[in-house]
């Protein structure tokens, strides 16, 4: 399983790039605002700074609801660097637009997906990443975890090559139940990877280890 960072935040992204693990970056208009990057201009110059730092997917967010701007945007957004995924919307629009980029060798990631109905269109589509929001999911009383195992099975079932990017994780439990459900990819902040690290018997064993060693050494 691949693991990438949901964030904007430069430094959070060295940081768990130089844990050695990430795989790719997610990024959306909201993390942007978060970190207080504005203008059309500035979005772009950042987009391709998270790329000369993390070598591997960065996904860039279309902000437009239409086929013809989806396209036109999406473009701009792929000349930015060979590793920009277009982040597209599970609407009826961003399917075709989907399917555009596809035949013109552009990757994709279908985004805001909450059925295995939308993961099956984005992969006919042939989305190359389908990311179901397991965190809202669950916020509806709903069992995103189950999501991603139906998912799964399904695209196992019909040979589809899509990859699901399991999103909208809360936990590093939800990366590890994630994980034993088939996602290909998990995008996470910075503190559910960091969360994976923590174990107290860990704690426990290595204060252990530590007093020995200076009993040891004296």
């Amino acid at each position: 399983m691949k693991f990438f960072i949901d964030t904007a935040n430069l430094a959070q992204i060295q940081e768990a790039n130089e844990l050695g693990i990430l795989d790719g970056v997610t990024t959306n208009p909201s993390l942007m605002a978060k970190e207080g990057i504005k203008g059309h201009d500035a979005v772009m110059n950042h987009y391709k700074t998270i790329c000369e730092i993390v070598d591997g997917d960065i996904s860039a967010e279309v902000i437009s609801t239409t086929f013809n701007e989806m396209i036109e945007e999406g473009k701009k957004l792929a000349d930015i660097h060979p590793n920009i995924v277009v982040k597209v919307p599970m609407i009826k629009d961003g399917v075709k637009a989907i399917k555009w980029f596809t035949d013109n060798g552009i990757k994709t990631n279908c985004t805001l997906v909450f059925s295995a109905g939308q993961a099956i269109l984005a992969a006919k589509a042939g989305a190359t990443y389908v990311s179901p929001f397991i965190g809202r999911i669950d916020d509806a009383n709903w069992d995103g975890v189950e999501l991603i195992a139906q998912i799964a099975h399904i695209y196992s079932v019909q040979g589809f090559k899509t990859e699901i990017l399991a999103a909208s994780i809360r936990s590093a439990l939800h990366i590890v139940k994630c994980a034993e459900a088939g996602a290909d990819v998990c995008t996470c902040p910075l503190d559910s990877i960091l969360g994976l690290l923590k174990h107290p018997l860990t704690d426990i064993g290595l204060a252990k280890f530590l007093e020995d060693a200076k009993k040891t050494l004296g």
